[in-house]
Formats: C-alpha cells, structure tokens, sequence
C-alpha cells in the first residue's frame, strides 16, 4: 500500500511539472516571432513573386518599400499585420496582384490600419492594389485583366481571395498604358469568400474602387479626393455594399459618385450587374461631371437610404433596360436631396427623356445616409486619414 502510495505522488509531481511546462510554452507563444521569408527579406527591395506553398508575413515594426510589383501566384499568400506601411517608388511599376487561388491578407485595427502609399505625395505616383477571383462576370469565360494581364472569372461565387480589413489606400492610379490607369482598388471577379470591409481610398487619378463582376460583398467604404468615379461597377456584380462614403476634391472636380455599368457592350449580358447597395453618402462639388449616382448599360441596383449633397443631378437612370427595371418599381428608397437640382432623371438608350412614374422612388427628409448626414459617419473617422 505505501508503494503505491509513493506511486501516486510521484506521478502527480510529475503531472504538476507538465503542467508548469505547458503553461511556459503559452506564455512564450505570446511573443511572436517573424521569420521573413521570400519577398519579405528584403523591406527595403519589396518585390517579386509569392509562388504557391509560400506564406509571406510582414512585420509590422518595418516599412516595406515597394520597388516594382508583386504577383500572389495560385496557392501562395501575402499576410500583412496592423500597423504596417508599404511605400511605393516605381511609378506603374509598384502595384500588389492577387492572382486566381493566390491571396492577401491586409487586416488591420482602428487604432492601426495597413498603409499603402507612395513616396511622393501626388495622385497616380504608383499602380494600386488589383485582385483577380474566380467568381462569375458576364463578358465571357476567358478574361485578363489589363492591369497586370492576370486571368479572372469562372463559377465559384464563394471563391476566397483572402481578408481586407482596415486598409488605407493613397496617391494610386498611375498610367500604365496611354490613357489607361489603375484604380485604387480593383476586384475582378472576386467572390464572396473574400472579405472587405473598412477600406479608404484616398487622392487616386482614376477610380476609387471597381469591381469587374463576382460575387463579393463591402462595408465601410470611403472614397475621397479621387479623379474619376469614387465607386464603380461592371460586367454582372451582384454583390453588396453597406455604408459608403463618398467626397469629391477640395476644388469640386471629380466625375461621378457612383457609377453603375452592366456591360458596355452588351446591355442584357447575364449575369446582369445587380447589386444591392444602402447606407450612402455622395459629396459633390462644384465642376466636373454632375450626377452623384449614375446607372446606365442595362445596370440594375437596389438603392435605399441616399444622400446626394452638392451635385446637378441626384440619380440618373440611362438605357431602356435600366429605365423599365427602376421606373414605377421602388428601387430607390429613402433618399435625401440636398442641394442637388435635378432629383432624378431617367433616359432611353438613345437619350431620349422619360417621364418619371411617381413610385420610382421614396424620399426621407432625415435619411442618415452612410450614417451621420452630410457629415463624416463616425465609423470613417481615424484609421481613414479624416478627422
């Protein structure tokens, strides 16, 4: 009896001891350690390829200087922590792309979003961010984006091409070509799998954000102080967009708010642009083109809770396909028009104008639009860059 007694003691100890040990080894986990590897060896040369099997993670206490551009090959993955900065330098050269099955993980906090910049404080200084999924568009099955020449599209509405969260993108939209630019962020095909939410684009030359069709759905989004549209859509997006910011320059210039396509060429291609969008708040100004939201192409959309605020023209509805599926039919509800001319207008494809059925639309004179009037919505405020 007392040997085993003595048995039982001693493995107990023992238990104890693993237990101390065990409890070591967490603690120690609490420190993480960044091992760079590829691309990342380097911050002060940020380029290159992630080839598939590699994760690459940044650390956070660096700068990364993008000195050219880089390609998330199929299967590879780019993780950037919160709090870090990627500075451009090339000109179009310097841009990030997310290839079919590659994907980027660009999550950071309130307090401490992921930065994406350039050296030289001036719109179109460097490429812009380009994500290419395998979620349907209407322009066919074999697509290449003209930025960075990457194949998009297919049939998986699910596909994950990763997590964007608490991002600020700023000075994007370099000529890559003659009369061709980037956007600030462009998602082709990118499916609802992939996550985006809380992103700002700030002092681009060309779009703010653009989605080439899929599938995926944003939140949060603010487009500042961009030279061409502050959010745009084409070729059979169907997803959704809830809270969104929009403003024009300092100086009023600027094109349009929203802009809504189907498809340029082929105004019922399927599947039909249809997202459904709520939450908005579009800032115009006083030049440029007039029209804060603007659907045309046999574009459809779900609007609810609108704020236009300093344009000529609130919404405007063009092509016949466009003008059948919202006249009468309460797409647009809740609108606030605060110092906008023209409410709504709508047009045949030939430009003809067609009278407006008084269903078409609801208006709210408290609308909150992205969710503080016609001011900066709380939730923008900080990791954005406004105040």
């Amino acid at each position: 009896m007392k040997r085993n007694h003595l048995k039982v003691v001693i493995a107990a100890l023992i238990i104890s001891s693993s237990f101390a040990i065990i409890s070591c080894s967490k603690d120690d986990d609490n420190i993480p350690t960044i091992l760079p590897v590829g691309i990342a060896q380097d911050p002060n040369n940020f380029k290159g390829d992630i080839p598939s099997g590699q994760t690459v993670t940044l650390n956070p206490t660096k700068t990364y200087v993008l000195t050219g551009n880089i390609k998330i090959k199929d299967g590879g993955r780019l993780v950037i922590p919160a709090g870090t900065r990627i500075v451009a330098t090339a000109g179009a050269s310097s841009y990030i792309l997310v290839e079919q099955g590659g994907q980027l993980y660009a999550n950071g906090t309130n307090a401490s979003p992921v930065l994406f910049t350039s050296s030289v404080a001036t719109p179109g200084s460097w490429g812009g961010l380009v994500i290419c999924g395998k979620a349907p568009v209407n322009t066919g099955t074999s697509n290449s984006s003209e930025l960075g020449n990457s194949p998009y599209g297919g049939t998986s509405d699910t596909d994950n091409s990763g997590s964007l969260t608490y991002v600020r993108i700023e000075y994007a939209g370099a000529e890559f070509a003659t009369g061709k630019k980037f956007n600030g962020l462009s998602l082709f095909a990118v499916g609802n799998g992939t996550k985006v939410q809380n992103i700002a684009v700030l002092n681009g030359s060309d779009d703010g954000i653009e989605f080439y069709g899929g599938t995926v759905a944003v939140s949060n989004i603010v487009s500042l102080a961009n030279a061409d549209d502050a959010f745009s859509w084409t070729d059979g997006w169907v997803g959704t967009a809830t809270n969104i910011y929009t403003k024009r320059k300092a100086d009023g210039t600027g094109n349009n708010g929203i802009k809504g396509i189907n498809n340029v060429n082929s105004f019922d291609a399927s599947p039909r642009s249809n997202p459904s969008i709520k939450n908005i708040t579009l800032i115009g100004g006083a030049t440029g083109d007039s029209k804060a939201l603007r659907l045309h192409s046999g574009s459809y959309a779900t609007i609810d809770n609108i704020i236009t605020s300093n344009w000529a023209s609130g919404i405007s509805i063009e092509s016949d396909q466009a003008v059948s599926y919202f006249n009468g039919h309460k797409k647009i509800t809740n609108a606030l028009f605060d110092a906008t001319t023209t409410k709504v207008s709508l047009k045949s494809t030939a430009g003809t104008n067609i009278a407006i059925i008084d269903t078409t639309y609801t208006e709210k004179t408290d609308a909150p639009g992205a969710g503080n009037g016609v001011l900066t919505p709380t939730w923008a405020t900080g990791w954005s860059g406004l105040q």
